[in-house]
């Protein structure tokens, strides 16, 4: 008798799956990934379909100036910067200077560094220097979860009436509903939620997900 798959192979089975079929061969991605790798960054990136599902949400809301709060190896940044027309541009926070340069060289190689403007230092220090109100289309914040509710009340200033702002690992594995486990990352999860409840300025959702990145999610809201 086989033995059973554990969850996780079933997930990584079903996204290659996929990808096979929706996804086109893309180099540039490829060399992202692996220059990242070699140059010692932590494998956290959003996996190919999540970017995509990126790219096509900037796509679908037609944003112009998008906001991203996490750039790590730029492997997002360029599926954000991809979504843009000529002349949009996507900023980006990165608090670690050799993220930020291997970001550099990533987006570079991808065709986009004209779209791109890189910003180095503490985001929550940066995102304040960042506006005027409502100059922003889109927002996508992937960075420390501790500071979730800060980045999403000073995107929600950013971000224009009926603008996007995407929060992920939201769910993490389904810990955030047990109350009885802490850590930073969950309670960060939890302290950006416990901050949303009752905010009349925007309308929000959570979303789960499965595939090679585990068990996770992002919270979707738009801003009224």
């Amino acid at each position: 008798m086989s033995s059973v798959p554990s969850p996780l192979v079933v997930w990584e089975r079903c996204d290659e799956y996929h990808n096979s079929f929706l996804l086109d061969a893309d180099p540039a991605m490829g060399a992202a990934l692996k220059n990242s790798e070699a140059r010692g960054l932590p494998d956290i990136a959003v996996s190919p379909a999540q970017g995509k599902f990126l790219n096509l949400l900037v796509k679908t809301t037609g944003s112009k100036r998008v906001l991203e709060v996490g750039t790590l190896g730029g492997y997002s940044t360029i599926w954000l910067a991809r979504a843009i027309p000529e002349g949009g541009l996507v900023t980006t926070l990165e608090l670690d200077p050799h993220h930020a340069k291997v970001a550099t060289e990533n987006i570079s190689n991808a065709g986009v560094a004209d779209k791109v403007d890189l910003i180095v230092g503490p985001a929550a220090e940066s995102i304040k220097k960042l506006g005027p109100n409502s100059s922003y289309d889109f927002a996508f914040i992937d960075a420390d979860k501790e500071g979730n509710l800060l980045y999403f009340q000073e995107a929600k200033h950013l971000v224009k009436s009926g603008g996007t702002i995407i929060v992920d690992n939201v769910c993490r594995a389904g810990r955030v509903a047990d109350l009885e486990y802490s850590d930073v990352l969950v309670d960060g999860v939890r302290t950006l939620l416990m901050g949303i409840e009752g905010d009349k300025e925007v309308e929000a959702t959570t979303i789960s997900t499965v595939g090679e990145k585990g068990y996770d999610g992002f919270l979707y809201a738009i801003r009224k």
